[in-house]
């Protein structure tokens, strides 16, 4: 096999390497449906080989957190790519009809994906038989419509294969979809890339109704603000007002608090551009104003951003010294992690207990898969002459041993 893909591997870049200019149209789009049709069969082989993979146990053996954390570090993609690939791989190796499907050319990777979740809902209201026959339906039948309308068919799938258990399946649908509603309820918030970030989740309806009684107080009109923008303004106020309450919960050995690192010039007395522990930045005169209604928690750097000093010195990594490690170490400082330092403790790097000092230069931001990780002494964790944690990784991983960083972190 290793032949053949090399093989395929220079077919391909000759491939890409071909002007198409010369064509005919009716040749362009048979060499367009050519290497779309290719590009599914090759999907479905990175699918094989990613089950292979996992069934071996490879991403824990090379000490990655899970299959889909291993993915994103070997194929550069993003963590939600990498758990839906995952998720699908898993399918095809349970769904043969689909696998088949898919290694043929038959369906693309975007349709497969909602026949696989098909058949994982139907899987609670309809016998395996009828499961079968729904996956059968939706490739053989609605394989030649775009997702949009593929996703609507596989909705109504069982009224098609199974008209005569369908009405019993419409009276149970209000029940069923107020535990997916539950069972799925969602809020992210995603960094956009341009100083925006996108708001998004589900709700049930209770939930929903919760939200909406404590915004509403909050979103009268005006006529400075769209409808949208007060609301986005009603829900910062309404988390601000959690936070001025001390009936929050700690999270990682500190209350709630939004911490922002400044450097201040001595010499004209006046701030600089702020950064959260987020990696975000701030102007000089959100600063201030965040300033008006903080506590405010010194830390000095040096000229290549070296903490410095900060507070006062406790046993554990908690307080002042937690605040340090969370702002020189963003998160998780193992490499290839990209958890918060709301889910970290501070880690030892020489051991307390052989008299190790809980300091800055001691201690470093690890998550609790990772933790363990490094106290079972296969990698080794120093600081580096930057003040910088860094890993030696161990011989299994990388046989010259060379350190590594976490960059998800990284502050400018």
């Amino acid at each position: 096999m290793r032949e053949m893909l090399e093989q395929l591997r220079e077919i391909a870049g000759q491939c890409a390497g071909t002007p198409v200019w010369s064509l005919s149209n009716p040749d362009l789009i048979d060499a367009l449906h050519t290497v779309h049709d290719a590009q599914q069969m090759l999907a479905a082989t990175t699918l094989h080989l990613i089950r292979e993979i996992e069934g071996r146990n490879l991403p824990i053996a090379q000490d990655a957190a899970s299959t889909a954390v291993w993915l994103r570090e070997q194929l550069h993609v993003s963590i939600n790519t990498a758990r839906r690939t995952v998720d699908l791989a898993k399918t095809l190796d349970q769904r043969p009809t689909l696998d088949t499907a898919l290694s043929s050319g038959a369906i693309n990777v975007e349709q497969a994906h909602i026949v696989a979740k098909t058949v994982h809902d139907l899987a609670d209201e309809a016998s395996p038989d009828m499961v079968d026959l729904a996956e059968k339906a939706l490739i053989a039948e609605f394989a030649d419509w775009e997702p949009a309308i593929l996703r609507k068919a596989a909705e109504r799938i069982l009224a098609h294969v199974a008209p005569e258990v369908a009405d019993e399946a419409d009276r149970r649908a209000a029940e069923r979809d107020e535990k997916r509603a539950q069972r799925t309820r969602a809020f992210t918030l995603t960094n956009n890339g341009d100083g925006r970030f996108r708001v998004t989740g589900w709700l049930d309806a209770e939930a929903a109704a919760i939200v909406n009684a404590a915004l509403d107080p909050l979103c009268k009109p005006d006529l400075e603000r769209t409808p949208a923008q007060r609301r986005a303004d009603a829900l910062v106020e309404v988390c601000r007002l959690a936070l001025r309450t001390e009936q929050l919960p700690d999270n990682g050995g500190d209350r709630p608090q939004v911490v922002v690192t400044v450097p201040f010039d001595v010499v004209r007395k006046e701030l600089g551009q702020g950064q959260l522990d987020t990696g975000e930045t701030l102007s000089p005169q959100r600063v201030r104003r965040l300033a008006c209604d903080a506590h405010i928690l010194p830390i000095v750097l040096g000229g290549q951003g070296q903490i410095l000093d900060v507070g006062q010195q406790r046993r554990l990594f908690t307080g002042p010294l937690r605040r340090a490690l969370v702002a020189r170490d963003g998160g998780c400082a193992f490499p290839g992690c990209d958890r918060p330092p709301q889910w970290c403790n501070g880690h030892h790097i020489r051991h307390w207990t052989d008299g190790g000092d809980t300091a800055l230069n001691n201690g470093v931001l690890l998550c609790g898969y990772h933790h363990r990780l490094i106290h079972r002494g296969e990698w080794e964790v120093r600081m580096a002459d930057d003040g910088r944690p860094e890993f030696i990784p161990p011989p299994y991983v990388d046989s010259e041993r060379r350190p590594r960083r976490n960059i998800y972190h990284r502050r400018t």
